[in-house]
């Protein structure tokens, strides 16, 4: 039996869905907000940045391959046991990094977070879309959307904020007093619908699914490996294997762990490719931008960070807008004019990096941002209205994972094509990709929302 509308009252339903929010905006909090701290933890356990790096790199790996696991986890048990598991989970992984008394200790910690929030992200955007009328959809991804945008920027500067006053346990502390309190919250306002139709766990499928990890982890490594690093090279090969081995086990299994075959639905296919493209776009301004303004316009850390602020802060005001237009008017036009901004934030970028402005380079972000919001929500919310509602847990799993993967080969794109500096060979390589997902656009197959033209 499926979680409907018809289950909850529209208040208990806000109630339900303000407490999945508080939750994932928490833990996307953690996701981004390490890397402030990464001087600082150098200098506590005596290690090299590559080493301390691992707490975010192993963190995206694990999150990338439980990712897939969602749909059958929701398939097989309620939600609220199952969120009170992610939220307990991450609370242990949290107090083990608090009193971890070395690196491995606290690794293991973060790589507990990650499962949690790796299972939570697409298991919690499925469930929200299921208790959201179709007419509604667009408006309540948009919140989605700004709480996941918002939190992504804010994380760095709280981490900042806290280790000026604080040490760096004060960060996980602040995660797990928050999540104590939305465990309790949870309690009240999480329902516990009936369990959905049953389904084998495919152990093999499992196995097979951790050449994703091998392959994030040689794109990871692409940027400073030599062509002669026979292990990494290897790490590819057999990860490659087993991808192919289990995408062709998916679509002959009758009832597989990640349902691949909807790829060839309508729409769908394409809410996939345009939610990872202009996701591309977004994690490569948040990272190469601070490096333009720090090389070329020779700003200092603090300020370099700043000058994000106005574009972040426009892309958290748009999100739930874009989506409320996209009910209102249809997602193709908004999902058009998200890339058409891409393309016109790119292009300027292009044409006036030898001016080298800071207030041009600042507008060009936040156009860039601007064709996020426009963007990315929409068409997770297009793909998503495309299926039936017992496919949308797979539907969540399957855009989730592929935006995990391409948001990571963006970094590795645009990190080898900078080298020493050439931030126009990023500006145009960007270009051309929204330029292609601006054509893709066009094949959307209905022009009026999509809420319209698909059942319930």
């Amino acid at each position: 039996m499926q979680l409907t509308t018809a289950h909850l009252s529209e208040s208990k339903r806000k109630w339900f869905i303000a407490t999945l929010l508080l939750g994932t905006f928490t833990m996307s909090i953690s996701q981004s907000s390490l890397s402030t701290a990464y001087p600082t933890f150098m200098k506590y356990f005596n290690l090299p940045a590559s080493t301390i790096s691992w707490l975010t790199t192993g963190f995206m790996l694990i999150m990338s391959v439980v990712m897939p696991l969602s749909p059958w986890l929701m398939n097989n048990f309620r939600f609220r046991p199952l969120y009170l598991t992610l939220l307990t989970l991450f609370v242990g992984g949290t107090i083990i990094i608090i009193l971890a008394p070395n690196f491995p200790i606290m690794m293991f910690g973060r790589l507990l977070e990650g499962v949690s929030v790796g299972i939570l992200f697409p298991s919690y955007q499925s469930i929200i879309l299921e208790i959201t009328a179709h007419a509604q959809r667009g408006g309540i991804m948009g919140t989605v959307g700004l709480v996941m945008g918002s939190a992504l920027a804010v994380g760095p500067i709280i981490s900042g904020i806290v280790l000026q006053f604080l040490d760096w346990q004060a960060i996980f502390f602040l995660f797990l007093i928050i999540l104590v309190g939305v465990f309790i919250v949870a309690l009240k306002t999480v329902p516990s619908p009936l369990k959905k139709k049953k389904t084998p766990f495919d152990f093999i499928s499992v196995f097979m699914s951790l050449g994703i990890i091998g392959l994030l982890y040689f794109i990871n490594e692409l940027a400073h490996m030599s062509a002669n690093n026979y292990v990494n090279w290897l790490i590819l090969v057999v990860s490659v294997i087993l991808l192919v081995l289990f995408v062709k086990r998916q679509l002959q299994l009758p009832e597989p762990l990640l349902r691949l075959d909807i790829l060839k639905i309508p729409n769908f296919d394409l809410g996939v490719a345009l939610t990872f493209l202009s996701y591309m776009s977004l994690i490569t301004v948040t990272i190469i931008m601070p490096l333009y303004y720090q090389q070329v316009l020779k700003m200092s850390p603090l300020w370099s960070g700043l000058a994000l602020v106005p574009a972040a802060a426009l892309l958290s005001w748009l999100n739930r807008r874009s989506g409320l237009l996209a009910d209102r008017i249809g997602f193709k036009p908004v999902i058009m004019s998200g890339f058409v901004l891409f393309i016109v934030g790119w292009g300027m970028l292009l044409l006036w990096a030898s001016f080298a402005n800071v207030w041009m380079t600042i507008i060009c972000s936040m156009l860039i941002e601007a064709g996020n919001a426009f963007a990315m929500m929409p068409a997770t919310t297009l793909g998503a209205n495309s299926l039936n509602d017992d496919l949308i847990p797979h539907g969540s799993s399957i855009i989730a994972t592929f935006r995990q993967v391409m948001g990571s080969a963006a970094i590795v794109l645009a990190t080898v094509i900078l080298g020493t500096r050439n931030f126009t060979g990023v500006f145009f390589t960007f270009l051309i990709l929204e330029t292609i997902a601006l054509v893709l656009v066009f094949f959307i197959k209905d022009t009026q929302a999509t809420s319209q033209h698909v059942k319930p």
